[in-house]
């Protein structure tokens, strides 16, 4: 069983920085696919970023060229470095990790909030 606890998250003035950790007990995330989902107030779910276990990355349009995501498997850890956030950057930061359809984990949620 694969637990995940995120931590990193905060208060942050716009065009602050913020990084996100992912730590897993009860597995070796290194066999999985990692990802950090969002949930804004009133919105769904959406996908952040995420890398896969041979290092390739996916980002969602609105967060390219400002956050990185990586993973550091010695450490069985993820991170998303966030950089130049913005007020509708915030949200409920979710750490995922994937296996196949049927073996999927989740966080439980760190906040962010990036206001003045």
């Amino acid at each position: 069983q694969v637990q995940l606890v995120e931590s990193g998250g905060g208060l942050v003035q716009p065009g602050g920085s913020l990084t996100l950790s992912c730590a897993s007990s009860g597995g070796i995330l290194r066999i999985y696919v990692m990802g950090w989902y969002r949930q804004a107030p009133g919105k769904q779910r959406e996908l952040v970023a995420q890398i896969t276990t041979t290092y390739n990355t996916v980002y969602t349009d609105s967060v390219r060229g400002r956050f990185t995501i990586s993973r550091d498997n010695a450490k069985n850890t993820v991170y998303l470095q966030m950089n130049s956030l913005k007020p509708e950057d915030t949200a409920i930061y979710y750490c995922s990790a994937l296996r196949t359809i049927s073996e999927r984990y989740w966080g439980q949620g760190t906040q962010v909030t990036v206001s003045s």
